[in-house]
């Protein structure tokens, strides 16, 4: 029986949809019947015929359009996606293969890529700009969330080159219960983290097993996994770990120094849980009267006031409060989000705020008009309002963002912040330079032993830049270098 509730539901919900694409259909099909082939191109991972690719982006098109003919093509190395490859067999890189699709003589007429590609891409002048077709065919942009069109123009030098239907986010999700047991105020938007702390630190109580914490940088318990916590505060403030060229270090500074002290405060000053004890869990599992079914997440637990959520992990608190009275041991939590906490310096800049989705047309597409209708299409309002029940991602047209199953909250908070151009993730530094990536495991085992009070955050810090520069050095004088080979020449 469960093999035939899927394509039940899946006819179910086609059912739905066909009212609203018959209304699609005619609005976007021309009076030109010739069939045509629109060719669309991936660096995101997904395989030419990868049905969850198509069911998230294509198939509603094609339904509306069925005159063009889609044809899907990966710049991921498939022998790495499926199967085991060579090991001394290096993957194409899907950035460099992207490129020469482009420049082919077929090229693809769409691309979709990653926001990080994005600056390569329009800086090579490979992209068409989207302002003029915009404005010709007065597309209305005023309802997208101001946060994902003002993140497109920030990498297109204010211009736009790409649009985005859908993005995920974060929050700063709280029990409203524990701060008013605490005679706290609660979060607002756009605090500061140090803000975010002070109130933190009225919120702790207790000892041992029993004590309440007043924040947590994920739902989910890490331990004292504080390098994470520290690349979270740093991101929004763009510190480089090296230059450029990706030849020098550039972490020994104030600012590297300030976000390091600070990741670390939290622990030291113990506003944050510590690792699970999974022996007294396993224990506390056995003993029904005292079970708790959330003990491994800190805010469904009762664990913490405050923790970073991701909007897709909504569902499971309001599913657990409308079970409540099935689940023992669970009292239902009354909560709300507010945004993230930011930096002073940049107080409308969020860490976790990513675009799914974004797509562009080539500059040298062969039908950049049935590229400009799918562009148009996939970030319309007919689209937005037929994915606007999805449960992992947001839709980008704000008309159609509404709080999950009617559950009353300050849904802005994943809407208001703009999303951050990692500087450490170069695209094209780590394509030259592929063994660059251990510049990251210096750091994570450099804080680990700031964290447990080996060396201090200026020594450390000294310590990451010296190591990473000799490795920025091996890579100078080999770029091509196994990376786990540079990596342990520095252990």
């Amino acid at each position: 029986m469960k093999i035939m509730k899927k394509p039940v539901l899946m006819t179910v919900c086609v059912s739905m949809m066909i009212p609203m694409l018959a209304a699609c259909t005619k609005a976007n099909q021309s009076d030109d019947k010739t069939e045509r082939v629109l060719r669309i191109a991936t660096s995101m991972g997904y395989s030419a015929n990868d049905e969850w690719f198509r069911q998230r982006f294509t198939e509603l098109f094609e339904f509306a359009n069925p005159n063009i003919k889609l044809e899907i093509l990966t710049t991921q190395d498939e022998r790495f996606m499926y199967g085991r490859p060579d090991p001394n067999t290096k993957p194409e890189d899907p950035m460099e293969k992207m490129k020469k699709l482009m420049e082919g003589d077929n090229p693809p007429d769409v691309v979709m890529v990653g926001y990080e590609q994005l600056p390569e891409l329009i800086s090579s002048n490979m992209l068409t700009q989207l302002d003029p077709m915009i404005t010709k065919d007065k597309f209305d942009t005023s309802d997208i969330v101001p946060a994902v069109l003002e993140g497109l123009k920030k990498v297109g030098d204010g211009k736009l080159y790409a649009l985005a239907p859908n993005f995920g986010s974060s929050a700063l999700i709280y029990n409203k219960k524990m701060f008013d047991e605490a005679g706290v105020p609660y979060p607002k938007d756009k605090m500061t983290w140090e803000e975010t702390m002070e109130l933190a630190r009225r919120l702790v109580k207790g000892e041992g097993e029993s004590r309440k914490y007043g924040f947590s940088f994920s739902t989910h318990n890490m331990g004292e996994n504080m390098f994470y916590a520290a690349q979270m505060m740093s991101a929004p403030l763009e510190l480089r770990m090296y230059d450029e060229k990706g030849e020098k270090m550039t972490v020994d500074n104030p600012s590297w120094e300030k976000v390091w002290n600070a990741a670390l405060q939290w622990k030291n000053e113990k506003l944050i849980p510590g690792p699970i004890d999974y022996n007294a869990m396993r224990n506390r599992s056995m003993d029904q009267e005292n079970f708790n079914p959330f003990q491994g997440d800190d805010f469904l637990s009762g664990r913490v006031a405050m923790s970073i959520i991701h909007y897709g992990q909504l569902d499971q608190i309001v599913n657990a409060n409308k079970s409540a009275q099935n689940i023992k041991g669970f009292t239902p939590i009354d909560w709300d989000v507010v945004t993230v906490p930011v930096h002073q310096e940049a107080p409308d800049v969020g860490g976790q705020m990513y675009m799914d989705g974004i797509m562009s047309i080539n500059a040298k597409a062969q039908n950049v008009q049935d590229a400009w209708k799918f562009i148009k299409f996939i970030n319309g309002e007919e689209y937005a309002k037929l994915k606007s029940s999805s449960s992992n991602y947001i839709v980008s047209r704000k008309k159609y963002i509404k709080p999950k199953n009617g559950v009353e909250f300050n849904i802005a908070a994943f809407t208001t912040l703009t999303p951050v151009m990692n500087q450490q993730f170069d695209n094209k530094l780590y394509r030259e330079k592929p063994g660059i990536v251990q510049v990251n495991e210096i750091a994570y085992r450099t804080f680990e032993e700031v964290s447990q009070g080996k060396m201090s955050v200026k020594d450390g810090l000294k310590k990451w830049q010296t190591e990473g520069d000799a490795l920025l050095q091996s890579l100078k004088d080999n770029p091509n270098g196994p990376a786990r080979d540079q990596g342990m020449m520095m252990r």
